[in-house]
């Protein structure tokens, strides 16, 4: 069993020790790094109330078992990811087309053979491929990489997702229905007025890897390039994809739900995203500190409200896992086992890294519906050039995919802003 390197809490301080590579230790060693966090800032704020000021070593004490938490998080969260990609290259059971595309595609990467492609393309009568030569890969990559990508993306797996076949997704939106009233028996009956319908436009924009392998590498009978293919490129979409469905600002990306046009929460119109102030610039109201988070879960709508999910990343995370209730209970609360999110005042929390640090007029924390508040749109097919001349000895695999992204609905997504207003 391999191991792993991690900083764990013990009895209130902290030691090095190794974590066994396995999710369930991971936990356990997570959960109890949470319990010494407890014990140390229940200390730390019995300093305040007693002397108003806590001691220098118990806040130390309080940052370095913090940032312990959050290393284990990582381990677990590595772990769980590792655990939830299954093998690539499974033939679908009975589909012998699906099979053998699998053996044509695998021809072409290994030796560059198109006969095998033409072939399926001539038999369904219909080309699956650009006038540049590229290729769709197999339906079971295709899928396997999408589905890995919605665990390493967190906004990919809270949005909606749309596959389409053009372009440009084109959805319209009512911003406003259509109008009602009571009349009495014998009462006219004007006309209502209609509803107000707005276009929303999802362009796709092309995302793009190129890893390389030798032909020895491609030549060997053991190597599953299925697998390889995935495992280079998924991990470096999701990383693009993460970002831009974030803070993109949509020039030649999606653009994220933090380019749009945000304004204070009291004047919110649509188009624009709405925001609810700390207080305080760059941190927290030092007096009722949680209250804009009460604040911002009621700012949605009940049918919004219901479905949300706080975003941030872990440093924020860190900040409000000291919060209170009245009753002296944390507001943050472990997970329930592994693979499963923490969660903050009975919602789930979404640790997107993307998302920025609190600092002064910062939008570090979101909440909201992402499925009906956020659209991702995913052109069908993700195409694989096979280029073996242009950096010899080495056979480049040009490796693309159209992905857009853009807010959909302007009133299922709050924001805090870490501003006085």
């Amino acid at each position: 069993m391999s191991e792993q390197t991690a900083t764990a809490p013990r009895g209130g301080s902290l030691e090095v020790k190794t974590v066994p590579d396995t999710v369930g230790a991971a936990f356990e060693e997570f959960m109890e790094a949470f319990e010494a966090f407890k014990d140390v800032n229940d200390r730390r704020l019995g300093e305040i109330e007693g002397k108003l000021t806590a001691d220098v070593v118990t806040r130390e004490k309080v940052d370095r078992i913090n940032k312990a938490m959050d290393d284990n998080k990582k381990v677990l969260d590595q772990l769980v990811l590792k655990k939830a990609r299954p093998p690539l290259g499974r033939s679908l059971a009975g589909s012998v087309d699906a099979a053998e595309h699998k053996t044509a595609f695998e021809t072409y990467i290994r030796r560059g053979d198109e006969a095998g492609l033409r072939e399926i393309e001539a038999k369904a009568l219909s080309v699956g491929s650009n006038s540049d030569g590229g290729y769709l890969v197999p339906e079971q990559t295709d899928t396997e990489i999408g589905r890995r990508l919605s665990v390493v993306s967190p906004i990919r797996a809270l949005a909606t997702v749309r596959q389409v076949s053009g372009a440009v997704l084109k959805k319209p939106f009512t911003t406003q229905g259509l109008a009602s009233g009571w009349v009495s028996e014998t009462a006219a009956r004007p006309q209502t007025t209609a509803p107000q319908l707005a276009e929303l436009s999802f362009p796709t924009m092309e995302l793009y890897a190129m890893p390389a392998a030798t032909q020895a590498l491609l030549d060997d009978a053991a190597v599953d390039i299925e697998s390889w293919i995935s495992g280079e490129v998924d991990i470096v979409f999701a990383e693009q994809e993460g970002t831009a469905f974030v803070s993109g600002d949509g020039v030649n990306k999606p653009k994220g739900f933090l380019s749009y046009t945000t304004v204070a929460d009291a004047g919110w119109s649509w188009g624009n995203l709405g925001y609810i102030a700390t207080g305080a610039a760059g941190g927290f109201r030092t007096a009722g500190p949680s209250d804009v988070l009460i604040d911002v879960i009621y700012a949605l709508k009940a049918g919004h409200r219901q479905n949300g999910t706080f975003v941030m990343n872990r440093r924020s995370q860190a900040a409000i896992r000291k919060f209170k209730d009245a009753d002296g209970n944390y507001l943050w609360r472990a997970p329930s086992g592994a693979g499963q999110p923490a969660s903050l005042m009975g919602f789930p929390i979404a640790e997107a890294e993307d998302m920025p640090d609190i600092a002064a007029d910062a939008a570090a924390i979101a909440f909201g519906d992402f499925r009906a508040g956020y659209l991702v749109v995913d052109r069908t097919g993700i195409r694989v050039l096979r280029d073996p001349y242009s950096a010899k000895p080495y056979v480049l695999f040009y490796t693309t995919k159209r992905v857009g992204g853009g807010v959909q609905d302007f009133e299922a997504i709050k924001l805090i802003k870490f501003s006085v207003s």
